[in-house]
């Protein structure tokens, strides 16, 4: 290994970096809270800029794959400091090929948020007023932009009416944005939409008569993060997320020649929120019936908001039969809804939406579109302070036969 100072940060790799200056591996890790940055190289393409190192392997990956949501055995002895370090999360990988990886060692998480929404239709204000009552502890402040102008200023009067008495700091001012303002924040979400399916559509998978008109309207934001030199993160909750996520991958990070230069947002920042309402699903049904409410402690939900969904009812005692029957439920209960005469968008909202941000926000487990080797791939995963973690897990071979087969099919797409 190699030990390096940068800065007032140490590195290690087992590359040699002959312009950066060398330290001794005690120096290094001699502070126990700090975060020490690992230096590797991956295709910039389709690697992430960061991520958390959270397992030896991940030192030796030449590219990135779906089998990073494996669980992987490590043959190789590394010194109890490294292995310590990688055991409480504090290690993140850095790619060096990306010529800004010295920048992306100064990112840090905020300790309080500055969150901004776009779009204050169905969705975008359930999902502000959930992270108007749930973000507190952790949201500074929340601004909202929407075409109508009087749309916004309804929505700053009504929540801002919202309080808990005698406790008026305890939730998150809201304020009306101009357009030049959007970026001016930690995270964006993006709610906007042209596409929505009437109530009386027969198509079984909407999401994907969304993808064609919403690709135009993310790119058009994604472009304009990209000439802000927005640093934040970018999350996406309109349909479908794991595809728009690849857009605003592809649009924020080509130039104007139409050449990937990897100058936008890195993949490890754009986030899609659609999952949590299929895990939501799956247990509101998995609640209702005694032979599958197992999923509650031992199940998972994997893939994209729609077609190719896989609810796992186990991953320790995995069962073909009822994880068909929970995924099929799940995928048609948003029908049950319009079937009633609504739209489907509370449960959305706020189980994908406003519960995930939460999560996200304060380090926690949750689910959510993540990059992978060019794909955003729905799974269990959170962010810390040394980057994204994915949930690694000891997969059955039928299962992970069909997560592999999700993930093939939303490659294909975009």
């Amino acid at each position: 290994m190699y030990y390096y100072k940068y800065k007032d940060k140490c590195l290690f790799s087992k590359k040699e970096y002959p312009e950066l200056k060398t330290t001794t591996m005690e120096r290094c890790f001699s502070d126990n809270n700090s975060i020490i940055y690992y230096l590797g190289e991956l295709n910039p393409e389709k690697s992430k800029d960061s991520f958390c190192l959270s397992s030896p392997s991940l030192m030796d990956i030449k590219s990135e794959s779906l089998d990073i949501l494996k669980e992987n055995l490590y043959s190789e002895k590394l010194d109890y400091l490294i292995t310590k370090k990688i055991t409480e999360r504090k290690i993140k990988y850095i790619n060096t090929r990306k010529d800004n990886w010295k920048e992306t060692l100064d990112f840090s998480l905020p300790k309080k948020w500055k969150i901004n929404i776009l779009a204050l239709g169905d969705v975008g204000s359930t999902l502000l007023t959930g992270l108007k009552l749930l973000g507190g502890e952790y949201i500074d402040k929340i601004g909202i932009y929407d075409l109508s102008k009087k749309n916004c200023l309804r929505w700053k009067k009504e929540l801002g009416q919202v309080y808990f008495p005698f406790e008026y700091e305890r939730m998150p001012d809201i304020e009306v944005l101009e357009y030049e303002d959007l970026f001016d924040c930690d995270m964006f979400v993006f709610c906007a939409t042209k596409a929505v399916p009437s109530l009386d559509t027969k198509v079984e998978d909407v999401r994907m008569v969304q993808f064609e008109e919403n690709s135009k309207i993310v790119s058009e934001y994604a472009t304009f993060a990209r000439r802000k030199n927005y640093k934040g993160f970018f999350a996406v909750v309109s349909d479908p997320v794991d595809l728009l996520c690849k857009q605003v991958f592809l649009s924020s990070n080509t130039n104007k020649e139409g050449d990937f230069d990897g100058k936008g947002i890195p993949g490890e920042k754009i986030k899609g929120y659609g999952l949590g309402v299929m895990n939501a699903r799956a247990a509101y049904f998995a609640k209702k019936d005694s032979r599958t409410e197992h999923y509650l402690k031992e199940g998972r939900a994997f893939g994209p908001h729609g077609k190719g969904l896989i609810i796992a009812d186990s991953i320790k005692n995995y069962n073909e039969d009822l994880s068909n029957y929970l995924t099929e439920k799940t995928i048609k209960a948003n029908l049950e809804i319009r079937d009633l005469g609504y739209k489907p968008y509370v449960a959305p909202a706020l189980s994908s939406g406003a519960i995930s941000i939460i999560n996200t926000i304060s380090n926690k487990w949750h689910y959510s579109a993540n990059f992978i080797d060019g794909v955003f791939m729905g799974s269990n995963n959170r962010n810390l302070e040394s980057g994204l973690e994915f949930e690694n897990l000891d997969f059955p071979d039928k299962l992970y036969e069909k997560i592999q087969s999700t993930y093939k099919m939303i490659k294909e797409i975009i």
